[in-house]
């Protein structure tokens, strides 16, 4: 008997960077079957410039692009990717005399391996994202492994993951990163802010992976600082423990009022640009990722209070959930995560360009 290989870990060293999902400009027709929705697959074929050849007797079709192949028959939940075995959970099936085939292969085979010729959201692919430094917080770690799946797979190790991925595709932009952990290692809370504060950076991003006691519960979503922390608070306290070192400004050592009312400002513009990241990111990541996106949303966690730059809190996915445990698993996943993230990032450096400019 055949062993049925997990489809997501077999495609996921088959995607590159970028957003794989089909762009809301794709429509194609749907079928529900049995109570599963199915697509065409000349449809889709036509879409990506996949070739198709289909023989009717055998009710089978071969399907190709580049070097990528796949073969699938009528009947069957198994099907060849590149002369490797996958397993469906729903059968590939005829329908109005057209070959059609469940959500599953479109959103974990065809998608993956027949992505967009263009990237959702790629600013034309001339746009450079206008940061300068990066801090990349990966959540969790050492013996603290966060939330953990059913199948066993831990938040720390996803976070890690998703951001080195982040850290490689930044650098490509020519953005420096600073990681707060780049193994899997216990790091303090007030560790992590403390590098964050001592970077200088421009923006700070923690990563991580959510989980809920109901396992229904999924989705993308992102957190600033909530605005019951009191930025006067963190002002006086700042200004009583931190330099303020501004560009062309000179501060007596005993006006600790003055620098108080400059760290108010800074917290409370921080805050400002951090809901305006947040939005970013998630109107991209609904279209880099086939996910509920539950939008922006405010929390007094530590990390985004201690930070002295605008900061971000992404909870990725949850991994009580059964779909995304299994796609959060996938190096091809936490790939198109992270290139979500940047192009948020890019999508964000140009707004605040533009406010710049108009100044």
């Amino acid at each position: 008997m055949i062993k049925k290989l997990n489809i997501l870990f077999f495609l996921s060293a088959l995607l590159i960077s970028g957003c794989a999902t089909i762009p809301t400009g794709e429509s194609i027709a749907t079928y529900s079957i049995g109570g599963q929705t199915y697509y065409p697959l000349v449809s889709l074929c036509d879409l990506r410039g996949v070739a198709m050849q289909y023989e009717p007797l055998l009710r089978t079709a071969y399907l190709s692009k580049d070097t990528k192949s796949v073969n699938l028959r009528a009947g069957d939940t198994l099907i060849l990717v590149n002369d490797k075995i996958i397993h469906l959970n729903f059968p590939i099936d005829i329908y109005q005399g057209t070959i059609v085939v469940p959500r599953q292969f479109k959103e974990q085979v065809f998608d993956v391996l027949f992505y967009p010729t263009a990237t959702v959201y790629r600013h034309a692919g001339v746009a450079k994202i206008k940061l300068f430094k990066v801090i990349i917080d990966a959540g969790h770690g050492g013996n603290d492994p966060g939330a953990i799946g059913r199948s066993g797979l831990r938040e720390k190790d996803v976070n890690l993951d998703i951001a080195k991925r982040l850290s490689n595709l930044l650098k490509e932009e020519g953005v420096q990163t600073v990681l707060t952990r780049t193994t899997d290692k216990f790091i303090p809370l007030s560790s992590r802010v403390n590098i964050a504060n001592r970077s200088a950076a421009d923006l700070f991003i923690s990563v991580h992976s959510n989980a809920a006691r109901s396992r229904s519960l999924n989705g993308f979503e992102v957190y600033y600082v909530a605005p019951s922390v009191s930025d006067s608070k963190r002002a006086a306290f700042t200004a009583r423990n931190a330099p303020l070192n501004l560009k062309d400004a000179v501060f007596a050592g005993s006006s600790q009022d003055l620098k108080a009312i400059v760290w108010d400002m800074i917290y409370t513009n921080g805050r400002a640009e951090s809901i305006e990241l947040s939005r970013s990111v998630c109107k991209i990541m609904d279209s880099c990722i086939d996910a509920n996106i539950l939008g922006v949303k405010n929390a007094r966690f530590q990390v985004l209070k201690g930070i002295m730059m605008p900061g971000i809190l992404i909870e990725v996915g949850f991994v009580s959930n059964l779909n995304e445990e299994r796609l959060l698993k996938t190096g091809a996943y936490r790939q198109k995560l992270a290139q979500g993230i940047v192009e948020g990032l890019r999508d964000y450096s140009q707004d605040m360009a533009l406010v710049e400019l108009s100044r």
